[in-house]
């Protein structure tokens, strides 16, 4: 492909759970390579371990296919993302000498409660008040105890240090973004040393620390033979695969949120002072400049469609759900037991209360469940005095749906804005660009628009006595804070 003459290419790199995912993309958004290549787990239980010898393979397999017909001389930079909290212990060359323990692995459950009753005071005034078992430090301290000659000239590394070290060729600090889960003080940009010698973590087992978008180094020849990024390219510290994807988004100004509905719903926002959040449900990263990305996880989303409907015909049933406005059922649609966000109830369990008239009214009351929750979602961030006035991007798989992509407009009241590709390589590509510009204009450029999707006049008002019935049941069975409940009722009647 012939570029202008001014326009570079930047590389984004994605390691997520299942692939690599390599992106080659302009100054202006057009996506002039890609490519991919698969990684393999080993899960036994609440164990999830990958061998971090693949990770560097798959890359090195998947930006060669990316730059296949790319002109070596138009790449400016490279960054990485991956999955957030995996950690394992490497040596004094980088090699592993761990497995990968994976962002969802939960075998540090005994750890954990040491981790939070010593550090509470620091977790709270980092807003996230306790770590969960699945977060890199009580993983850490798993690894340490199970390998107890892992001091002196072993470290920690994030999965992306991992990358990023072969890339360069020496030994690279890690980012704020992949350290927040390993106890970082994402404040004051240092380790919680104090708490950490509490836990007994050796202080040289660290890497120094750097905010994202700080350039590490450039690829040394040694990658640029595997790679096929040329020897020389600047590399710059990435973030974790849900910030990548915010960033892909182009949701970088303050008050700008990004909902991705997948298999879960997760929204990320942008603000200029860390969001607090009394109950820990919502928690700040550090974003690539002078702002912070509030957000949360709920266990919502469309995992329930693909559970609750096997095998439907999925267009059909969008169709006809277009007749059941709103559905006769409530439905409060969770994937699995317990909700994280905007509510922590472990026990939590999905229910639907009414009867459906058939599978469209059900199918329907599905759909219109999740919107439900995450208008929820955003009226207990207004409650923590999260900025909600900016642009609100939809992404995730859930969006080729049309019709769920209106029907979430008319439920939240609010346009939304769907990008052609929001994918976390994408938001890697941004960041390695932005490294001397402005983010929110990097992103502007390169973030292409899809569509806007405006909510259709009175569905707001159509679609409240269901919201405020579902506000209702989540209060009665104690699951949803009064508080909360009460401003979802105060913010609906305003």
């Amino acid at each position: 492909m012939t570029l202008p003459e001014d326009d570079g290419v930047w590389i984004g790199l994605d390691l997520g759970t299942q692939s690599v995912r390599a992106l080659a993309v302009t100054g202006q958004g057009v996506v002039v390579g890609m490519g991919s290549a698969p990684l393999t787990s080993r899960r036994d239980g609440n164990r999830h371990e990958q061998d971090p010898r693949q990770w560097w393979a798959a890359v090195s397999v998947a930006a060669r296919a990316a730059l296949a017909d790319v002109a070596p001389a138009s790449v400016q930079g490279v960054a990485v993302d991956a999955t957030s909290g995996t950690v394992l212990l490497v040596d004094e060359t980088g090699e592993p000498v761990t497995p990968g323990v994976m962002y969802d692995d939960t075998r540090a459950a005994p750890e954990v409660e040491q981790v939070n009753d010593v550090g509470a005071a620091t977790w709270a005034a980092l807003g996230y008040q306790r770590m969960q078992p699945a977060w890199a430090l009580p993983k850490l301290l798993w690894l340490l105890r199970h390998h107890p000659g892992a001091t002196g000239a072993h470290r920690l590394a994030h999965q992306s240090d991992v990358i990023n070290r072969r890339l360069v060729g020496h030994e690279v600090p890690t980012d704020l973004s992949n350290a927040l889960k390993t106890g970082a003080h994402l404040v004051n940009g240092e380790w919680p040393v104090a708490v950490l010698d509490a836990l007994g973590v050796p202080g040289e087992l660290l890497p120094p620390l750097v905010r994202p978008g700080t350039r590490l180094g450039a690829v040394c020849a040694a990658a640029g033979e595997q790679t096929g990024i040329p020897v020389g390219t600047p590399v710059f510290a990435g973030m974790t695969d849900g910030c990548a994807a915010q960033l892909g988004s182009g949701a970088l100004r303050v008050g700008s949120w990004n909902s991705v509905l997948g298999t879960t719903l997760v929204l990320k926002g942008v603000a200029r002072e860390p969001v607090h959040d009394p109950a820990g449900v919502v928690y700040s990263h550090r974003g690539p400049n002078d702002t912070w990305l509030p957000g949360g996880a709920s266990s919502t989303g469309a995992g329930a469609v693909s559970r609750d409907f096997p095998g439907g015909d999925l267009d059909a049933l969008n169709r006809a759900a277009a007749s059941h406005e709103p559905a006769n059922a409530v439905c409060y649609p969770l994937v699995s037991t317990g909700e994280r966000f905007p509510f922590v109830a472990p026990r939590a369990r999905g229910f639907l209360v009414g009867e459906p008239a058939g599978e469209a009214d059900r199918f329907a009351a599905v759909l219109q469940g999740v919107a439900y929750v995450e208008r929820l979602c955003f009226d207990y961030l207004h409650l923590l005095g999260a900025p909600l006035d900016g642009d609100l991007v939809l992404t995730g798989g859930a969006t080729r749906s049309g019709y769920w992509n209106q029907l979430r407009a008319d439920i939240l009241g609010r346009p939304v804005v769907l990008p052609e590709n929001a994918e976390p390589a994408l938001g890697m590509a941004i960041l390695a660009a932005a490294a001397d510009r402005d983010p929110v204009e990097v992103a502007a450029a390169m973030v292409r628009v899809r569509a806007v999707v405006e909510p259709r006049a009175g569905s707001h008002s159509r679609f409240t006595p269901g919201y405020l019935r579902l506000v209702e049941m989540l209060e009665h069975r104690g699951w949803l804070p009064s508080a909360a409940a009460a401003h979802a009722r105060e913010r609906t009647a305003q």
